[in-house]
């Protein structure tokens, strides 16, 4: 969807404190969107859409705490990597498909 913002001004924000028992999300995110869309369809009771602005293209939801997360993850080291490379090389199908 065009909306006619940057991509610098397509954000996604998370607000929560220690004292409210939910977490506010508002996105540009299609995926993220997606994703908590779906959720909601599945489980109504922890979590819901309370804005939405097409024109703009984010939604804006309230989820319960515990059930959004995000995680860091420690980059790989070079001998990971390389055996990762190693293993996709050697499970590659297109040559197979020839």
């Amino acid at each position: 969807m065009k909306t006619g913002l940057k991509k610098s001004e397509n954000t996604t924000e998370i607000y929560f404190n220690e004292a409210s028992p939910v977490i506010e999300i508002r996105t540009y995110n299609t995926d993220l969107k997606n994703r908590l869309t779906e959720y909601a369809e599945r489980f109504p009771v922890l979590r819901k859409l309370i804005d939405e602005d097409a024109e703009q293209g984010y939604k804006e939801f309230i989820i319960r705490k515990g059930r959004f997360c995000f995680r860091l993850t420690a980059p790989y080291s070079e001998e990971r990597r390389d055996k990762a490379r190693q293993l996709a090389m050697e499970s590659n199908a297109s040559d197979r498909l020839k």
